[in-house]
């Protein structure tokens, strides 16, 4: 019986937990990063020369997705992460994005920033 308490107590403390961390903002996975920026991937990787709409509406969704320092943090990992997989990417372009979809991150979308002090 004792077993069966600490079990519903530990299902329980994670639940507490992984709705702490939603709450934070951090449960904002790379994945919905990924999906959100897939109409992107060809302007970036300059097989088209305009911005897609669809493209537009993913860097506005997760803009507004990111309203913690912890989830715009996990945001910058997700995207350098993402220009790291994805060949073909021209950093260039892809730093100009937010900017062209009228956004404002506070932060250059690049490789080499360092994601733990983006606020």
């Amino acid at each position: 019986m004792a077993s069966l308490k600490v079990k519903v107590f530990m299902v329980g403390l994670m639940v507490v937990c992984m709705a702490m961390e939603w709450q934070r903002g951090e449960a904002l996975a790379c994945g919905t990063v990924a999906s959100s920026l897939g109409p992107c991937f060809p302007y970036v990787r300059g097989q088209v020369t305009t911005v897609p709409p669809g493209c537009c509406a993913g860097v506005k969704s997760l803009n507004s997705q990111a309203n913690t320092t912890p989830a715009r943090q996990q945001v910058c990992v997700c995207l350098q992460s993402l220009a790291k997989s994805v060949s073909g990417v021209n950093m260039g372009l892809a730093s100009g994005l937010p900017g062209k979809c009228g956004v404002s991150v506070g932060y250059p979308i690049s490789t080499s920033v360092d994601c733990s002090k983006v606020q």
